[in-house]
């Protein structure tokens, strides 16, 4: 099929790109991208994030039920 399409100078830098590495022609180029372009996964299999949690405890004489004292203990008694 012959038909007239136009292409984003940055796709055709890409192009020019590719035909200068393979030798290929113009033609052939663009069909394999185009091709690839279509016939690829429309999604990628990945693998699922997962958090593991670490406990990092708390100094035995302070508790979350002061939360003034917690944040001098970790800022500073100057973080106001």
């Amino acid at each position: 099929m012959r038909t007239t399409v136009t292409i984003d100078d940055d796709v055709a830098a890409l192009l020019n790109k590719e035909m200068r590495k393979s030798g290929e022609p113009f033609k052939q180029v663009v069909n394999r991208a185009i091709r690839l372009g279509l016939t690829a996964p429309k999604h990628l299999a990945r693998k699922p994030f997962k958090v593991t949690p670490i406990n990092l405890g708390l100094p035995p004489d302070l508790s979350y039920d002061n939360v003034e004292e917690l944040l001098d203990h970790l800022e500073g008694p100057f973080r106001r």
